[in-house]
């Protein structure tokens, strides 16, 4: 039996979320109704005392866990120095090593630059610039269910209209929209015919609505986190790799949520042998403090004129010190073996649910990026964004931060720190199993 049910939200954090109602726009989304005094591995106690084992992870930004003790050490040790002085105007030793150690560890066997950013919608952002101003030409394509950022050009290359873009156009121009292939609810019987149906449709799309010869590049997540954990088939990305060196198109790998150890590799792209010319970091890189780069081949990198990337806070010193700590911490305690193993713990445990309930659709992932898909019905495959919001809930109230994920909001995403310990994962997945069994009425599937 996992933990007690709490009594949450407690009053201190009920006053403070009429207090947050009163003053932070509406459009500021929220999960829990918590409110965080302090942190610490996969830990979060709130303002009330409460504990919760944390699978969210600030959506997939702590693979080092909650301040690190190395990670709060350095940000501790930069600021005694100085906290910002715009790299752009004086420059810094911890910026030029963080773009040593990123050439260093990012995939690719040509000569490789980087520059840093604080979002990832901003590296996001420059990495289009990039690869516009290195081809000359407009064109961007992306895919379905993905997920890119929330500044314009970032928003324009996502896909989810209703909660992210309603309201919001006009979009940037010149972005085409093809299908991801994803395999689940794929009409094809079978893996290849979803990949040769997809790759069909992009090069249809390519050749009828802009031309190669246009497109400036494809920007693709090797695991789309926000879309749903959807796994790009290894088939369907060597085939895009391939098109984009024929035809001069820059490949962009976002792996702003995949990188640093979450798949079970540093990058994702290493799981197929593929390399990205561009890479977008964010995420993890900084071990909870907000850092972001644009990683990728050195002539494309260097393509825009002196003054033409930059901002204020990119690369701000103490969220240097972070990233080069977090890196560390994951070179020297092997992080990319840990995301194998924490995945491998998880997705047992989520397909023995998917044989007991029959709710849960599908298990899917790469390493600790993994996911179940809730449904109504296993034979529509019908998306059941309700009964996931039902789970949820119920894992919070027993001590369990979850965090979903889909078009539907019907996918649970695992996200926990890849510094937990194999206890505190079975601790948070009996949880998230009672909570489970909770839902679907089937108190007999409660953990021992």
């Amino acid at each position: 039996m996992s933990e007690q049910i709490l009594a949450v939200p407690g009053p201190l954090c009920r006053d403070l979320k009429q207090r947050r109602d009163a003053v932070v726009a509406r459009g500021v989304a929220n999960g829990a109704p918590i409110f965080a005094a302090h942190a610490s591995g996969c830990e979060v106690v709130d303002v009330d005392g409460n504990r919760f084992i944390d699978f969210a992870g600030g959506i997939g930004t702590l693979n080092v866990g909650h301040a690190h003790p190395e990670v709060v050490q350095a940000v501790k040790q930069q600021a005694d120095r100085f906290l910002h002085t715009c790299f752009n105007i004086v420059m810094y030793p911890e910026y030029i090593e963080l773009c040593e150690r990123l050439v260093d560890i990012v995939p690719g066997a040509w000569p490789k630059k980087a520059m840093l950013q604080s979002t990832g919608s901003e590296a996001v952002e420059n990495a289009i610039k990039i690869a516009r101003k290195a081809t000359g030409r407009p064109a961007v394509v992306a895919f379905e269910h993905a997920f890119h950022g929330r500044t314009l050009m970032a928003l324009s290359l996502t896909a989810k209209g209703p909660a992210y873009k309603a309201g919001f156009g006009p979009f940037a121009p010149e972005v085409y929209r093809v299908p991801f292939p994803t395999t689940y609810r794929s009409p094809f019987a079978s893996e290849a015919e979803c990949v040769e149906a997809a790759f069909a449709a992009f090069k249809h799309t390519l050749d009828t609505e802009v031309t190669p010869g246009q497109v400036a590049a494809v920007i693709i997540e090797p695991v789309q986190g926000e879309g749903g954990f959807n796994v790009v088939p290894k088939v369907f990305f060597a085939r895009l790799r391939d098109y984009c060196t024929q035809h001069g198109i820059v490949l962009i790998a976002d792996e702003i949520q995949s990188g640093f150890c979450r798949t079970g590799k540093w990058f994702a792209t290493e799981h197929y042998g593929i390399e990205a010319d561009i890479y977008t970091l964010a995420k993890s890189m900084g071990g909870g403090m907000p850092i972001a780069a644009v990683v990728g081949r050195a002539d494309l990198i260097d393509a825009p004129i002196v003054g033409g990337l930059g901002g204020t806070y990119g690369g701000n010193p103490l969220a240097c010190a972070a990233a080069l700590a977090t890196i560390n911490i994951m070179q020297r305690e092997d992080y990319a073996t840990r995301g194998a193993r924490i995945g491998d713990q998880v997705r047992q445990r989520f397909l023995q649910w998917q044989s007991r309930f029959d709710i849960v659709g599908d298990v899917r992932g790469l390493g600790a990026m993994v996911a179940m898909d809730i449904v109504s019905d296993r034979d529509s495959k019908a998306a059941d964004g309700a009964t996931t919001a039902k789970i949820v809930d119920a894992a919070y109230r027993r001590g369990l931060l979850l965090v979903k994920a889909g078009y539907s909001g019907n996918i649970i995403r695992f996200l926990g720190p890849l510094s937990s310990g194999a206890d505190d994962i079975d601790r948070g997945l009996d949880i998230l199993g009672d909570a489970i069994a909770e839902v679907v009425g089937h108190p007999e599937h409660l953990t021992a």
